[in-house]
């Protein structure tokens, strides 16, 4: 049944790739992988094997990454992604010798890339558990542990069917879990070499402070107002901001939207409803970005930096179904969050609203309430944003704890 369901993906993904833009990069980008690893590794070469869905689970892994590219330097590092999103953005990234789409599951792909990057050790970051792959690295003896990994009770390892699956998580010489849940389920089916180190994220937001977060039009955009990000929003997010945003813009309180989605139709949908002085990043030239109420973001890269000028923070797609986006990376800055109704599969943003720095609103009259609360109360901003900062500080040590394992 899951060779099956594979053949199933694989022949869907084909047949809707031409129209759909996203997936036709991951489609067209597959194409290559083989041919890519056998021009970039060369029998004898000692390989490191990382494997992320997307661009969030890179972000996640990025510091153990790190510590391994700088300890192990003879290494070639492999990197694989599933989705675009992560590809197209980190093909280039320098953690890595070679960057590749990952090729679907099937049993004959899973002998062709281990017999290409032969990995001497591999790490997969939170989920994206793919049987075929992981099962033939465990019959051939090669050793792999997933890190932040964060389970559900509902997910199929955990159920009666899916034996293929569960045995795939057996493929792991160590599992390293975000939570004492995600713990429990796994000896629930008596996998018991599990540690309990959080998440990797804190640690990777936490980095961030040790850089220069200086934007200079971001700068001169905010000048002294107050400001709200809104960071990774999709259109159910936009449809209770926008309203807000048109009628609260003024010199003293400024937007900057940065959308998930950065495609024309999504921008041009996003301007032509808002009735306040707007202007694009890919037009901020020569423009005195000081006379503009809001900033509209048009491309990727800025957003964990543009957070630093943030007085407010709205983190998108948890009002959707989508997906509720990074909260860590606006919390470093002492910052406080707004977030949609839809987040109980994120046990960070539980943890955070428990922690009463995160607040989920459930609709555009909770929004507007707390915006107007917040705008108006620079202590309630400061305490809620010093909730978040120690949150992150109290939560960091999962990379340490990981490296330390990690011994060729």
């Amino acid at each position: 049944m899951y060779n099956l369901g594979i053949s199933l993906l694989s022949f869907f993904l084909k047949l809707i790739s031409p129209f759909n833009s996203k997936i036709k990069l991951g489609v067209d980008g597959r194409k290559k992988t083989f041919k890519i690893l056998a021009s970039s590794i060369k029998d004898g070469d000692r390989t490191f094997w990382f494997h992320c869905a997307s661009l969030g689970e890179y972000e996640q892994g990025l510091p153990v990454f790190e510590i391994l590219r700088e300890r192990y330097p003879i290494h070639k590092i492999v990197l694989t992604f599933f989705s675009p999103s992560g590809y197209e953005i980190r093909k280039n990234t320098t953690v890595a010798d070679v960057v590749a789409y990952l090729p679907l599951d099937t049993t004959k792909n899973a002998k062709r890339f281990l017999d290409l990057v032969n990995p001497e050790f591999t790490i997969f970051v939170k989920y994206d558990i793919w049987a075929n792959l992981l099962l033939e690295l465990k019959r051939r003896q090669k050793r792999a542990i997933l890190i932040s990994a964060n389970f559900r009770r509902n997910q199929i390892y955990f159920k009666s069917y899916g034996d293929k699956q569960k045995r795939a998580l057996f493929a792991f010489e160590h599992i390293f879990t975000q939570n004492e849940i995600s713990k429990s389920l796994l000896n629930s089916i008596n996998y018991n070499s599990v540690t309990i180190t959080g998440d990797t994220r804190f640690d990777r937001v936490s980095n961030q402070l040790l850089i220069d977060n200086e934007i200079d039009f971001i700068s001169r955009f905010k000048g002294r107002s107050t400001c709200l990000v809104i960071g990774s929003s999709w259109e159910e997010d936009e449809s209770i901001l926008i309203p807000y945003i048109n009628a609260n813009a003024s010199e003293n309180l400024k937007f900057i939207i940065a959308p998930h989605e950065i495609n024309s139709r999504h921008i041009q949908s996003i301007v032509s409803k808002l009735s306040t002085k707007n202007i694009l990043f890919s037009e901020r030239t020569d423009k005195d970005l000081n006379d503009f109420d809001v900033f509209v973001i048009d491309t990727i890269g800025l957003l964990s930096k543009i957070y630093s000028y943030a007085d407010i923070a709205y983190v998108g797609g948890a009002m959707g179904k989508t997906g509720l986006h990074n909260i860590l990376e606006p919390a470093v800055f002492g910052v406080p969050i707004i977030i949609g109704k839809n987040h109980s599969k994120f046990p960070e943003a539980s943890n955070m609203i428990e922690n009463a720095g995160v607040i989920s609103v459930e609709n555009e009259k909770d929004l507007n309430t707390i915006l107007n609360d917040l705008i108006s109360n620079y202590e309630l901003r400061n305490s809620l944003g010093n909730k978040n900062l120690e949150f992150i500080k109290e939560n960091k040590g999962a990379v340490i704890q990981i490296s330390n394992y990690i011994r060729i």
